[in-house]
């Protein structure tokens, strides 16, 4: 949570005073951005991901892990997969997840550090 000071109330000045105007990164996709953070924001999705940090998992292991069916396992798994969180590996009848974005292990450890009992 942000919490509000009386710094964040002041405009951003210059050496010389001047007030400066902000400005966003440049080339940042923020709708699409915004859609996959939405995805991702499930107790469920975050709960899969967590345990997706640690390995490689079958369908069966992971709702097993979480206490989801199977059904709705594999479902929050493909809107993660969609979003380019996720890659799957079928062998066999079996279905394999991964994280495929790097990134995403900073994204779930501010979760924990932040919402941890």
């Amino acid at each position: 949570m942000v919490r509000y000071n009386e710094s964040m109330s002041r405009r951003s000045t210059s050496k010389r005073g001047e007030a400066q105007r902000p400005s966003l990164p440049e080339g940042v996709d923020f709708e699409g951005a915004a859609e996959c953070l939405k995805t991702l924001a499930h107790p469920g999705r975050l709960r899969l991901v967590s345990l997706l940090l640690e390995g490689r998992f079958s369908v069966g292991v992971l709702a097993e892990a979480t206490g989801l069916s199977p059904s709705v396992t594999s479902e929050h798994l493909r809107l993660l997969e969609r979003c380019g969180l996720l890659r799957n590996e079928r062998e066999g009848r079996r279905v394999f997840y991964s994280v495929a974005e790097p990134l995403l292990g900073k994204i779930i450890g501010c979760v924990h550090d932040r919402f941890a009992a």
